[in-house]
């Protein structure tokens, strides 16, 4: 059985998450029972969860933006994990955080370094 984290929204709405690889930890023949088995509710709401992904955003964008690159476009992509206990986690990808950074500029302009 897949465990879960519910987050409540600002406005009342209950967002449910699957836990990765949750199925694999209950050995065959076995499965929690109850009525919440499985299911940690979490203690922020969810856009508190996801508040300080968007910080993180706001700053990375604010430093791609800045200086003398000056890029016509700036995408930045995070890989999101929500946890009960911890709220929303910049994931990881093996050992290291997930972060892509692309920036582009429109063609006939070359970046000034």
């Amino acid at each position: 059985m897949p465990e879960y984290a519910e987050f409540l929204t600002a406005g009342g709405a209950v967002v449910r998450v699957e836990g990765a690889g949750a199925e694999a930890e209950v050995p065959y023949g076995m499965q929690p029972v109850g009525r919440s088995a499985g299911i940690g509710r979490a203690v922020d709401t969810f856009e508190e969860a996801l508040s300080g992904v968007r910080a993180a955003a706001e700053s990375a964008l604010a430093v791609f933006r800045g200086g003398s690159l000056e890029p016509d476009e700036v995408e930045i992509e995070f890989g999101v994990k929500l946890s009960a206990e911890a709220g929303a986690l910049i994931a990881r990808t093996a050992a290291d955080a997930h972060l892509t950074v692309r920036l582009s500029w429109s063609s006939g302009r070359d970046p000034q370094p």
